[in-house]
């Protein structure tokens, strides 16, 4: 066999190597961002804890080669990847949770990571290929701003129906501006986008609990309805997170019972319906109850058709979920009902935690179903996009007309 010949062998062999690892993922959400500082690798950290304290078997995987923050935000800046085999041994970081990055390969978090694109897009490979993750129900890869080498090579070597991106962003119009250039590489690449998050939202007073906008509010809800994707939820800023970096002391460990640990929970909630109850395959998620909602919270559901209210409540090709908190919408998002039949949805919405129906229209039978149930129903309303629809409810200004479905 020539040359040539050995280098299409070996470079075979690497593929199905390649492709027998991720096929054994059952979902890649890949978070980044076109903006630097918006706390991207805060979100891709917390994240994957939030999925591994839900019982998923997840992987953290750092592809930040010039600057990666994981190890120190994971408290395990001193720990080194090992071999098993030929392989590459992950750190095992809690139970359901391991993770790899350049920084447990240095030998000081003061080197400095000198390379150009080519070599980039072999380490990264070999990250995937290499490494002994096994079974994941889902990997988490925290990407660097932009959409330069890192990103594009994850994406081209991951199978994209099994990937979707999570995009993070900060309030101002200036980091949105920014973030749209990742939406528009996701659009380029077929992607699919899984939502948005918006960081830094707010401040959330320790004292009192009451949240400000430092900010200007809203940019990710904004860039989602723009983008007609899913929100997927706000962090507020909060000084434990910055505590909790700096000492290296993972948040959500750190700190479980506060109202940001909630949020990301309501986010895992939403990626779970999304992606992860389908795709499992470790199985040990199947049956996992949804997160407690706070009794403070209410949970809206409004029929969709084409993500726009519609006027038929059981005939609907999805709903819109969306959690609100103090009067502000904290996280939208969309589930597919099962097949129609009469009094099943009420009961199903139920199990879901939604305590508060806005429809065009609904029967009485539903109606009466839901109000057994505690759940509060507004029919005949008009409007157009569902979280507007909320909105307008929670300000005192939404307009209802007739109950289209009045049998």
């Amino acid at each position: 066999m020539g040359e040539s010949g050995c280098q299409h062998s070996a470079q075979k062999q690497s593929d199905t190597l390649l492709n027998q690892k991720i096929n054994r993922i059952a979902h890649t959400f890949i978070v980044m961002s076109g903006k630097g500082g918006v706390g991207k690798s805060t979100v891709a950290v917390n994240l994957a804890i939030s999925l591994a304290t839900h019982g998923f078997e997840t992987g953290l995987l750092d592809v930040d080669l010039h600057g990666p923050s994981v190890p120190k935000m994971l408290g395990l800046s001193s720990e080194r990847l090992g071999i098993i085999g030929k392989d590459i041994e992950p750190i095992e970081v809690s139970k359901n949770l391991k993770a790899v990055s350049i920084g447990f390969m240095l030998k000081s978090d003061k080197d400095a990571v000198i390379m150009r694109g080519p070599m980039k897009a072999g380490v990264v490979r070999q990250f995937l290929e290499n490494v002994a993750w096994g079974d994941l129900d889902c990997l988490v890869v925290d990407c660097p701003p932009g959409t330069g080498d890192e990103p594009l090579s994850i994406v081209q070597l991951l199978n994209t129906k099994t990937s979707s991106a999570i995009i993070v962003t900060t309030p101002q119009q200036m980091a949105t501006i920014d973030v749209e250039k990742s939406i528009s590489f996701c659009q380029q690449l077929d992607l699919p986008i899984s939502g948005i998050i918006e960081n830094m939202s707010g401040f959330i007073c320790p004292h009192c609990h009451q949240g400000t906008d430092i900010f200007s509010s809203g940019g990710g809800q904004e860039l989602a309805r723009k983008f007609a994707t899913v929100f997927l939820g706000s962090i507020p800023l909060d000084p434990d997170i910055v505590k909790s970096g700096d000492s290296e002391r993972p948040y959500l460990q750190s700190f479980p019972g506060t109202e940001t640990s909630a949020r990301f929970d309501r986010i895992v909630e939403q990626l779970q319906s999304s992606h992860l109850d389908n795709e499992a395959v470790s199985g040990c998620c199947a049956e996992m109850p949804l997160p407690i909602k706070k009794e403070t919270a209410i949970r809206f559901a409004v029929p969709t058709n084409d993500r726009k209210l519609c006027a038929h409540f059981g005939h609907c090709a999805e709903f819109a979920i969306i959690d609100v908190e103090n009067n502000a919408i904290l996280a939208e998002s969309y589930i597919t009902p099962p097949p129609h039949e009469p009094g099943l949805l009420p009961g199903w919405l139920s199990e879901r935690g939604v305590n508060q129906i806005i429809a065009g229209g609904m029967g009485q039978r539903a109606q009466q179903l839901f109000a057994e149930s505690n759940v509060n129903v507004i029919t005949g309303a008009l409007g157009e996009f569902p979280c507007e629809v909320v909105e307008n409810y929670l300000n005192g200004s939404l307009v209802t007309g007739i109950n289209t479905c009045d049998h």
